[in-house]
């Protein structure tokens, strides 16, 4: 059970890591500060908004599974 909970660990990661860079750049970073409208006037669509989801999701279940990697040490 210990590996299985690992090697889970470990997709989950490697999952987490693609779908991150898979996504677009968000943030601006200094450009924002002349021209930040695309800022708030850009909405989600599409692959966006799935990569977005798929992340929290990812996220969470990393979280989850650290947790429990945490109880066997």
């Amino acid at each position: 059970m210990k590996t299985f909970v690992y090697i889970f660990q470990v997709l989950v990661s490697i999952a987490l890591i693609v779908v991150v860079t898979m996504q677009s750049s968000k943030g601006e970073g200094l450009g924002a500060i002349g021209g930040g409208a695309q800022l708030f006037f850009n909405k989600e669509k599409g692959l966006d908004a799935l990569l977005t989801r798929l992340t929290t999701i990812l996220a969470v279940v990393f979280m989850v599974s650290s947790i429990v990697t945490s109880f066997w040490h």
